[in-house]
This record gives C-alpha cells, sequence and structure tokens, in this order.
C-alpha cells in the first residue's frame, strides 16, 4: 500500500511541477503595418483636410472619413484605409473649390 501511496505522490507532484513551469516567451510579433499605398492615400488626405480646415470649408464627411481612415490603419486595414482617405482627401477637395462658387442672393 505504501508503495502505490508513494507512486500516486510522485505523479501527483511530477504534474504540478509540469503546470507551475512557464515557457519562454517567444520573439514579438512585429506590429502590423499598413501598405505603402495606404500610407500614401493617408497622408494625402490628412494634408487636403488640413488645407480645409485651415480655409474654413472642412465638410463632416471628410473629417469622419479621415477618422475611420486612421482608425483602420491602426488595425492594419489597408484596403479600409484606402477607402476612407479617398473619400476624405475628395470630400476636402470638394470643399475647397466650393469657396469659388458665385454666392446665391436669394430675392433679388
Amino acid at each position: 500500500m505504501s508503495k502505490v501511496l508513494l507512486t500516486l505522490t510522485s505523479a501527483a507532484l511530477l504534474i504540478l511541477a509540469g503546470c507551475a513551469s512557464t515557457p519562454e516567451p517567444t520573439a514579438k510579433a512585429e506590429p502590423a503595418t499598413i501598405s505603402a499605398e495606404a500610407q500614401a492615400a493617408l497622408s494625402a488626405a490628412q494634408a487636403d483636410v488640413k488645407a480645409a480646415k485651415a480655409k474654413n470649408a472642412l465638410w463632416t464627411t471628410s473629417e469622419s472619413a479621415l477618422k475611420s481612415a486612421e482608425e483602420a490603419a491602426k488595425k492594419a486595414d489597408s484596403a479600409t484605409v484606402i477607402k476612407q482617405a479617398k473619400l476624405a482627401s475628395d470630400q476636402a477637395k470638394l470643399s475647397n473649390a466650393q469657396l469659388s462658387y458665385p454666392e446665391l442672393k436669394v430675392g433679388q
């Protein structure tokens, strides 16, 4: 009986010792990045939105699209970055172009 008890105790200690050890951490994964095309689109959109904001012509749609593109960049979603950055850039350019439209005078 004592041999059986000794064997069970030894087995339990070996199992617990195996659970107590922690594996060595592996090499840290590189943070995911967006493609060069997406980075270029994001940079262009940021510049276009900044230019529209400087002229007080920024549309809310371009600002929200830029925020969406920046959030997608944090998630390394290049396709969404390109799509949203293009939308932000297009909207910012249109808002700047709107400044050159003639004034509309109602009632004359």
